[in-house]
């Protein structure tokens, strides 16, 4: 992709300062002339940060390396923006989905829970409190933002923010393909299924027909300014890949002696082919030189399926391996190719990122938690800041009720089942293994005060105690997926 020239990169980005640099005359054609920029922004599904190979080569303790295969995935960071330290917003889909279309943390929305949920077990100590089912109509979503902007926006692939009434469609999207209110593939990843895919052919494989949609859009919208949102189900559960595909790792691990998921490694293939196969049209059609591509995963990599070790847990922890995420982003003309970005960064972040470098505007009722990261793109520092979250539920993945917060160096969990604390230093320890709470007291007080005071700024509805809890009740009375949050749950000293 070609590097954008600095008056073409001003005049793309509306700066009023272009005619002072070229002169008025000048200026206002070339801005005539050019586009504003585009804006791909490819989403996977329970992707872990060590699942991408330029990430695992980089962490020498990565058990996982030289299992996958992610060639495009690494040539998009080459040539954009790598993030070490970036963070999904909850250790679970729709609540960081919520915040990547709002801006906003889940706490603030009070959407804390994948949808629909579960419902609490009497083997559960607290209960948690009540989520909402939907992203609200009310939110003013990037998609509108854009719209109103004068952007085409397409949706393509995982919704999960709500069904009929609060789908893409209704949420400033122009075009939504297989946009529903499922988190998963419903029927599996092999068409025929219950996805609303048009035109479907018996066989065709899910994650390269949702490419073919998002390429689709792309021709159609060529000649116009457009955000496409490419939603992958991928590498979400059921773990289905191509035959040949689980042929080829399967032989591949017989060959490196490791144990791994030949089928979840032939899935991550499909989502690379896929990412490969949208930055290959934008160069095909000569607008990759105006087109912003983000890269990024909803919450860590399930373990079991995957392995995200030296990461402590996966999908549903609030620990680094539920929330550390791959995340690239090439901006044509701002980021340099190969550069790495270590300031812990969030999903709450894309909204504002967009909105500046698109040069549009906001609502002014709608103030996202999120800051631009512009300046880090363009090599510059952002102003020190803490990053939240805050996960008022059991997960099915093992995970428990827990807050935590990360300000430079240092992460602090509050554990809502006892309100104890870890404190952990994550340059020293990534595997969160050290807690520091009692060696450092006057640093976890000093944090478990910052949590405190954010949960209350928020709003955060807390988990109560559960009135059903029985210690010693069977394990095999698994909990529904029927949601049914307490009314009468209390908050816990925060």
């Amino acid at each position: 992709m070609k590097r954008m020239a600095r008056r073409e990169f001003l005049a793309r980005l509306g700066l009023a300062g272009a005619a002072a640099v070229f002169g008025p005359g000048r200026a206002a054609a070339e801005q005539k002339q050019d586009k504003r920029l585009n804006f791909v922004f490819i989403l996977a599904d329970d992707l872990g940060w060590l699942d991408v190979v330029c990430y695992a080569r980089n962490e020498l303790k990565a058990v996982n390396r030289g299992v996958y295969e992610t060639p495009n995935i690494d040539r998009l960071a080459g040539r954009g923006m790598m993030f070490t330290d970036a963070y999904a917003a909850c250790p679970v889909c729709s609540p960081t989905r919520a915040s990547i279309m709002t801006g906003k943390y889940p706490a603030r929305l009070g959407l804390t829970e994948w949808i629909p949920g579960k419902r609490s077990s009497p083997r559960e100590k607290i209960v948690a409190p009540k989520y909402l089912h939907k992203l609200p109509l009310a939110e003013v979503t990037l998609a509108e933002v854009l719209k109103r902007a004068g952007y085409r926006t397409g949706h393509v692939g995982k919704w999960h923010l709500g069904g009929k009434g609060n789908l893409p469609e209704d949420q400033g999207f122009d075009v939504n393909v297989a946009g529903t209110a499922a988190g998963s593939p419903a029927g599996g990843y092999f068409l025929p299924n219950r996805m609303n895919l048009p035109g479907a052919k018996k066989g065709d494989y899910l994650t390269d027909r949702l490419t073919e949609e998002g390429l689709k859009f792309i021709e159609a919208n060529k000649d116009k300014t457009f955000f496409l949102y490419q939603s992958y189900h991928s590498v979400h559960t059921p773990i289905q890949a191509k035959k040949a595909y689980v042929e080829k790792y399967r032989a591949k691990l017989g060959r490196l002696k490791k144990r791994a998921n030949p089928a979840y490694a032939g899935m991550v293939q499909s989502l690379d082919e896929g990412v490969g196969r949208i930055v290959k049209k934008l160069d095909d059609l000569g607008i990759a030189d105006r087109t912003v591509v983000f890269f990024m995963s909803d919450n860590g990599g399930l373990s079991g399926v995957t392995n995200n070790a030296p990461l402590r847990a996966g999908k549903g922890h609030v620990y680094e391996g539920g929330i550390r995420e791959p995340m690239i982003v090439f901006a044509p003309g701002i980021t340099r190719p190969g550069g790495r970005c270590v300031t812990p960064v969030s999903s709450v972040d894309f909204y504002p990122t967009i909105l500046e470098l698109a040069g549009a505007k906001g609502d002014p009722k709608h103030e996202p938690d999120g800051v631009s990261l512009a300046p880090l793109l363009k090599g510059q520092p952002l102003k020190p800041r803490a990053i939240y979250w805050h996960y008022p539920h059991y997960s099915p993945q093992g995970g428990r009720p827990a807050g935590a917060v990360r300000s430079g160096k240092f992460k602090l969990m509050q554990l809502y089942e006892d309100d104890h604390v870890e404190l952990y230093d994550l340059t020293d320890d990534i595997g969160e293994r050290n807690n520091l709470a009692e060696t450092m007291p006057e640093k976890a007080a000093e944090m478990h005060k910052m949590l405190r005071d954010w949960l209350k700024a928020v709003g955060a509805r807390m988990p109560g105690p559960n009135p059903n809890y029985r210690p010693g009740a069977s394990p095999k009375r698994r909990p529904s997926r029927k949601p049914k949050p307490s009314d009468a749950a209390l908050p816990l000293a925060v």
